[in-house]
């Protein structure tokens, strides 16, 4: 039953692909498509979820092994990645948990989504971001998470942005991007020393040689690394302000992302690293002191909100601070409790969020906190969350800004002119064309590239003699800088300007992302 594990992430990975090519080549378009497009998504992750409950129920019965190895997906010398994935423990269980969810939004988000500009877009994004989280969640290869870790990034990205023609919503989307980029370095550097210091990139041999094997510094500095993946993907301090930037995105979306599934991302990496942080108590203590100040300022910040969306997922910051606070100091059968309570809940609350007006009609409002109702400049603290958002830019963003401007200005004013662009390399082509032309009296302009005429045999002599210089020139100096390489080049530019223009268009993002995906997986 170990095999079953293969197709939990696979076909949703297919309902995807299937969506995107269909929709890419106007076969499912419009309103009359609908039906087809939520059959392939909900059929896909319905099938997921029941293998994983297969799953689940054989390991409960003990007949599974840690591990279910496919074969080896890339060897570079002694560096070898295999496809493997776990079929016992915890991420067993949390795949079925995050299955069902995922069946779920995406049966709610059919009826949500009707008639909605970008319906077949919205699922064709769920369906690729269902087989990323339950590749992340399965995977017992630290790359093969990581990879299930970017892709769901990616599509967090897009469903930010899913109404892209709002400037808020792309601004949003992008720097919630940029943001988890930190994070992404933070993976990428414990990979890279996992496999310096031990040869290995598998999460077993990670948290069983890894810990033995290592002086207590290096253990600290692997742990760390995830340790930032870890804040910036659950949205701890001083990452916290990208979580509320993320609620531009659809409702289920929303509630799949940052309720219930995507947002919980951190914690599971923490169970990952669980036998290395038993060897590394300065990075376990840094977990629980950041979850800590974590929960009090999403808890203080939360009183103050005043929109139903901004309240939850400062709610959900809370909670998830309390998750980290819980791992650092050791709790980790709490923790796997919490985890599943917590995404259920939140979900459900995310789900119900547009209703919840109705629901609570003639209900009286709930007075303000009474400590922030007497303390008026502390209310209006919270109220400004802290400002967070605005120091950080101060601190980080700004003076990044500007050192990108002053090598911009470097880039364009100095190398492009040493090195020559296109640019500067056309101007450049143009002005020695016609210092040429005037030095020689050629009129490059003309379509018959004539030059100066002249009567008798001495105007013919001289007439001659341009003409032999011309073709030296022509084929010799200038070489490819004449009139035609430049006309060809601007010629080139016209048609590379209307291919990006091309590629910009949705579709061709799309096959892109999917191309992208069929060489990654």
């Amino acid at each position: 039953m170990e095999n079953l594990v293969i197709f939990i992430p696979l076909l949703p990975l297919l309902a995807a692909s299937c969506i995107g090519v269909l929709h890419l080549f106007d076969i499912l378009e419009g309103e009359k498509s609908e039906r087809i497009t939520a059959r392939i998504a909900q059929t896909s992750i319905a099938l997921s979820c029941l293998l994983a409950l297969v799953l689940l129920g054989t390991d409960l019965f003990a007949k599974n092994n840690d591990v279910f190895i496919v074969g080896e997906w890339l060897k570079v010398n002694d560096l070898s990645i295999q496809i493997r994935f776990f079929t016992h423990g915890f991420s067993v269980k949390l795949a079925a948990l995050f299955s069902i969810l995922l069946f779920i939004v995406t049966r709610f988000a059919v009826n949500y989504m009707h008639r909605e500009a970008g319906f077949h877009r919205f699922f064709f994004i769920l369906s690729l971001f269902s087989a990323a989280m339950l590749m992340l969640v399965l995977s017992a290869n630290a790359v093969g998470t990581f990879v299930g870790w970017e892709i769901a990034g990616l599509c967090s990205y897009l469903l930010i942005g899913y109404m892209y023609d709002r400037q808020t919503a792309t601004q949003n989307a992008t720097r919630v991007f940029i943001t988890n980029r930190i994070g992404d370095a933070g993976f990428i550097a414990g990979i890279g020393l996992s496999y310096l210091w031990v040869g290995n990139t598998n999460w077993l041999e990670i948290g069983n040689n890894l810990a033995g094997q290592l002086s207590n510094q290096q253990a600290e500095l692997c742990a760390l690394c995830f340790a930032l993946a870890a804040f910036v993907k659950s949205a701890q301090l001083p990452f916290s302000p990208w979580l509320a930037r993320a609620m531009e995105g659809p409702t289920p979306s929303s509630a799949i992302f940052y309720g219930s599934v995507m947002i919980h991302a951190g914690v599971y990496l923490l169970f990952l690293i669980q036998p290395l942080l038993a060897h590394a108590p300065l990075v376990s203590t840094l977990i629980a002191i950041v979850g800590l100040l974590t929960a009090i300022y999403a808890t203080v910040v939360g009183l103050t909100q005043t929109d139903i969306k901004s309240s939850l997922i400062f709610a959900t910051s809370g909670q998830l601070g309390l998750l980290f606070l819980e791992c650092g100091l050791g709790f980790w059968e709490l923790a796997s409790w919490h985890i599943a309570a917590h995404a259920t809940v939140r979900a459900y609350q995310l789900l119900t969020a547009p209703s919840l007006l109705v629901n609570i009609a003639n209900n009286p409002i709930k007075p303000v906190n009474a400590y922030l109702a007497k303390n008026t400049r502390f209310y209006t603290y919270a109220l400004q969350r802290f400002w967070l958002e605005p120091l950080t830019d101060l601190i980080i963003v700004k003076p990044v800004q500007r050192l990108a401007g002053d090598l911009n200005y470097f880039d364009k004013h100095i190398l492009d002119k040493l090195m020559g662009s296109p640019a500067p390399a056309i101007r450049a082509v143009s002005s020695l064309a016609q210092a040429e032309e005037q030095k020689i009296g050629a009129h490059l302009n003309n379509t018959d590239d004539s030059f100066a005429q002249g009567s008798g045999l001495a105007g013919c002599v001289t007439q001659w003699s341009a003409a032999c210089l011309h073709w030296f020139e022509e084929s010799f100096v200038l070489r490819g800088v004449s009139k035609d390489a430049i006309d060809y080049g601007r010629h080139l530019g016209r048609i590379a300007n209307q291919i990006e223009l091309m590629l910009l268009k949705p579709r061709y993002l799309a096959l892109f992302v999917f191309i992208t995906l069929l060489v990654a997986f």
